[in-house]
């Protein structure tokens, strides 16, 4: 498999049902994060901070994972479970047609920011 180098060839990459999705997550996570560079790593298209990677995205078969550093996870869990979103440790997973909801891409991207030093 090419190594994808980018975030514009990763998200052109993706089932069509899912760019728009992935699209409007870089965006928020650009927003969100204007002081972080854009990178790639595992195959993810991310954002980092230094030397940590605060956030990530990807697209799978049928779902779009968004990963951030642990704090900003379980600092957010109660509001993730009351989105009806699955979340593990470092992650949520969802739907192209349930997409996670803005400003909580937002406060997780900042919540995980504060968290590159540590």
């Amino acid at each position: 498999m090419t190594a994808i180098a980018d975030h514009d060839s990763y998200i052109a990459a993706a089932p069509e049902a899912f760019r728009p999705v992935l699209n409007r997550i870089r965006d928020l996570l650009r927003e969100a994060l204007p002081d972080a560079e854009e990178m790639m790593a595992y195959q993810m298209p991310g954002f980092r901070i230094g030397d940590t990677v605060v956030a990530s995205y990807a697209a799978f078969s049928k779902q779009i994972g968004l990963y951030l550093l642990a704090p900003a996870i379980s600092a957010h869990a109660e509001e993730i479970a009351a989105a009806g979103l699955k979340a593990s440790k470092t992650g949520i997973t969802f739907p192209p047609r349930k997409p996670i909801p803005d400003d909580l891409v937002t406060r997780l991207a900042h919540a995980s920011s504060r968290h590159a030093d540590d």
